[in-house]
């Protein structure tokens, strides 16, 4: 992932046509501003087209892969989340971390669980640090008329605001994600402001307030329809009606906006009825973050999470339970507290390895509804021994639930150990019987991609190593990630190999650089060797008696970018590459290697570690944009620059370029259109190119942890479906021919021609940027049809596809016919890329 910006303002459609390319985009007809005409010569092959081309770059940011296709349907199996404290069962967050009131010390001390030792405190005060905006909402009960108040405190300068949720309807991860009504405490204007949100911002009002930031401030809103009344600190500041389309009713929140704020003493007033709203959980119910408590409130249950013997990782969870009459135990919710998907009928089979002091232990574990009031499927596990040992189960659920929760928990006094929980679907919901979700898979194969790249910035985390991700899942240690602090390896390489593998992609996946050569020469003995070599050996016993046959590593990501232009840090990127290389090769000289150090064409460092890597990377991994729908320009022109780089620095080198990420922060119409353009731009330069690999492949609905809103498949628990983007990559893909052909345009069109080897087939692909349709007359040389297929699809440049409308945006197919002298003539409509086949 790069650091591309995450938005392009529309305002780019326009700039772009001074610089089009002079063989696919001339200077318009002014007789006829909207004619465009199209000749295209079959007889005149320019460059071959690799199968490969249509990419997709995927790896565990926004929980692609760890929630999204990864099959483990529980989140935080290991327990190395730390308490938060955070009542979950009554709340539920978005985004942020979300944690009790502790001793800071230094007011200005990061406040996120696990990275600094704080001293939990009985009050239910409850403070967050934000990733960008961050949201907790009240899941209990909706507020129509009536009041809520509460006090915040801010405990850093940095940071607008933060404030509280009125009339919740529709909330996400992420900014803009949000419909209802916010009162925000705007530290840097000094005001309170009424923002109404329907996935943007509207500032309704705002009003002047006089306040100490590092102080408590209390906030009251009162509701009677369309009249809202909002007092700061008990001074009426603002009356306001919202007259035009007001929001009714909703769930009522927490809400930053960058700030790092405490909240304490929340209040809900409907007819005259107050209720205290509980924030925190009870200092000993201490349990890891993606957990819930289950207990029967009997007061005699304690829960915490112990840092010591373990059975994987650093943490497990201990509970207990220390008189009869009562009930201890978690449960867990899946990906973002989202529920478990159940089927009635359908079987569930998992594992968790337990311990107790408490000889004959009975444990049960279920299936039940979120607030555990149904039970849809149960199994009794009885407990011996005081060391750890798997616990193997199977539950068929009596009812169907999109919303349920794995539970496990103990009735009779005793103490219990936990870790490393799995859950997986019923068969019927795997991936060719890998832990993989079928949907998901199915969703990949289906939108035509023979390439991905395994890859990004998580790779950059020093606990990202090949070797911890093989052997039996359960054993394979959590580390520390980039994108998730507390990520597994639950999938790793391998587990993404097999997939590629049952799905006839071809793979590619990335290396942390640190990784030492013998390790790295026992990773290409594992992958590719037989039974005579011991890693070889090791892949057999592990279950997979084949070679995988990789062909294509690259050592790092976005190497030499973070530090600047750093001939220190060049250097060092040389060394580790040379290092792994000449490991890897030891091995199979076959694997070709990719260089991913930063692209800057008029550096010279990027000359130097050119002709150091020069005949040992068959490949330069350059990242491109996609949200300008004109980005095909520029990637076509930064191509032609960097092939001739290449030829300068060596006339004879054999290093091309593979694009393993095209990013932005779309995944809209307009961002379909950059994509659009830019396989055009991969067309022309197809001798040159591996791939183009758009990021992201997957991701979750409303989940937009750091702005790279831009997954070509969205998925919930329990749907997934494409995007625009998805579409333009199925069409092109469908419609692969190998060879480019000669084309020229006249107007305003972004058009390629390509052709099978026989030339009895021809595939025209054209892209219309501008909001206006373009009438083209096409003309073919050397070629003749009676009849075209035509396949396209259009859009205004935000839209996209949304649960319940997720075919709002789709590919839409007719059939033309030429007319007496043999052309076609067809109208592209605005915002549109349209497919030709003759």
């Amino acid at each position: 992932m790069n650091l591309i910006p995450a938005k392009t303002s529309i305002i780019l459609l326009f700039l772009f046509a001074g610089a089009l390319r002079s063989s696919g985009q001339q200077a318009l007809n002014p007789l006829n501003p909207a004619a465009v005409k199209i000749i295209i010569d079959a007889a005149d092959v320019r460059n071959t087209i690799p199968h490969t081309m249509f990419g997709t770059c995927i790896e565990d940011v926004n929980h692609e892969i760890y929630g999204g296709l990864y099959g483990q349907l529980i989140m935080g199996e290991s327990f190395e989340e730390p308490a938060s404290g955070v009542n979950y069962n009554e709340w539920k967050k978005y985004g942020g971390y979300w944690a009790a009131d502790r001793e800071y010390g230094d007011s200005s001390v990061s406040i996120i669980p696990g990275r600094h030792t704080h001293r939990m405190v009985g009050t239910n005060d409850l403070g967050v640090e934000p990733d960008g905006s961050a949201r907790l909402l009240y899941d209990k009960d909706d507020l129509s008329d009536g009041s809520m108040q509460a006090d915040l405190r801010f405990l850093q300068t940095s940071g607008n605001g933060a404030g509280i949720l009125l009339r919740v309807t529709d909330i996400g991860i992420g900014k803009n994600t949000l419909t209802g009504y916010e009162i925000r405490l705007n530290r840097e204007a000094n005001k309170i402001q009424l923002i109404k949100h329907r996935n943007d911002e509207q500032m309704l009002t705002d009003a002047p307030v006089i306040f100490s930031p590092d102080g408590w401030q209390h906030i009251t809103a009162k509701l009677k329809g369309g009249q809202i009344k909002v007092y700061f600190n008990d001074s009426l500041t603002i009356s306001y009606n919202d007259a035009e389309d007001p929001l009714t009713t909703g769930r009522i929140g927490l809400a930053t906006s960058g700030a790092p704020v405490s909240f304490r003493n929340v209040r809900l007033i409907r007819e005259g009825v107050e209720m205290k709203l509980a924030l925190t959980n009870p200092v000993e119910q201490q349990v890891s973050d993606r957990w819930d408590v289950i207990t029967s409130n009997a007061g005699n249950e304690r829960f915490s999470l112990v840092q010591h013997d373990a059975f994987n990782g650093l943490t497990m969870q201990t509970i207990e339970l220390t008189g009869s009459g009562g009930k201890a135990g978690v449960a867990n919710r899946g990906l973002n507290r989202w529920g478990i998907p159940v089927e009635k009928g359908q079987t569930y089979t998992g594992s968790c390895y337990l311990q107790t002091p408490t000889e004959g232990l009975q444990v049960t574990v279920a299936l039940e509804s979120a607030d555990g009031s149904r039970t849809y499927a149960q199994q009794v596990l009885t407990i011996t021994g005081n060391t750890w040992a798997p616990y193997r189960f199977s539950l068929v659920a009596d009812a169907s639930d999109t919303c349920a929760r794995f539970a496990l928990y103990f009735r009779h006094p005793g103490k219990l150990c936990v870790d490393q929980v799995s859950l997986l679907p019923p068969s019927t919901k795997l991936y060719k019987d890998l832990p993989l979700r079928a949907d998901i898979g199915n969703a990949i194969v289906a939108e035509g991609v023979t390439f991905v790249r395994y890859g990004g910035t998580m790779v950059n985390a020093a606990g990202y190593r090949f070797k911890k991700m093989i052997g039996p899942r359960a054993s394979r240690p959590p580390y520390t990630g980039h994108w998730n602090e507390y990520s597994t390896n639950g999938f790793g390489i391998e587990d993404f190999l097999q997939f590629c593998e049952a799905s006839h992609i071809t793979p590619a996946f990335a290396i942390n650089t640190e990784e030492t050569p013998q390790d790295a020469a026992d990773m290409a003995d594992y992958l590719n060797g037989d039974a005579t070599t011991s890693w070889g050996r090791k892949r057999i016993q592990n279950g997979h008696p084949q070679p995988y046959g990789v062909r294509y590593i690259e050592i790092g990501n976005e190497e030499v970018f973070f530090e600047g232009d750093n001939e220190q840090v060049a250097d060092h990127y040389i060394e580790r590459f040379l290092a792994l290389y000449q490991a890897i090769h030891g091995r199979d000289t076959a694997i070709q290697l990719v260089c991913s150090a930063w692209w800057r064409p008029g550096s010279s460092i990027t000359k130097k570690i050119f002709k150091a890597l020069d005949g040992k990377a068959a490949f330069w991994d350059y990242h491109v944009g996609g949200d300008n729908p004109a980005s095909g320009t520029e990637v076509d022109n930064a191509l032609a620059r960097m092939e001739q780089l290449f030829h300068e620095w060596n006339a004879s080198t054999t290093m091309r370029c593979a694009i393993f990420e095209e990013n932005g922060g779309l995944h809209d119409m307009q961002r379909a259109l950059g994509h659009a353009t830019n396989l055009n731009a991969v067309r022309r330069h197809g001798d040159f190119l591996l791939t183009t690999c758009p990021a992201n492949a997957l991701q979750p609905w409303h989940q937009n942890d750091n702005d790279w809103d831009q997954g070509q498949a969205f998925f919930t628990a329990d749907t997934v479906w494409g995007m625009p983007p998805y579409y333009v990559q199925q069409m092109a893909s469908s419609n692969y021919l190998p060879l480019r052909i000669q084309d020229s345009v006249d107007g305003k069109l972004d058009v390629t021609a390509t052709r099978d080897k026989e030339g009895k087939t021809i595939v025209l692909h054209l892209v219309n940027t501008s909001a206006t349709p373009a009438e083209a007359t096409i003309h073919i040389e050397h070629f003749k049809s009676n009849r075209a297929r035509v396949i396209s699809i259009t859009g205004a440049p935000s839209a996209e596809n949304r649960p319940g409308y997720t075919r709002e945006l789709v590919p839409v197919e007719q059939t033309i016919q030429p007319n007496s002298n043999g052309d076609l003539h067809y109208t592209c409509s605005p915002w549109s890329y349209t497919i030709i086949r003759l």
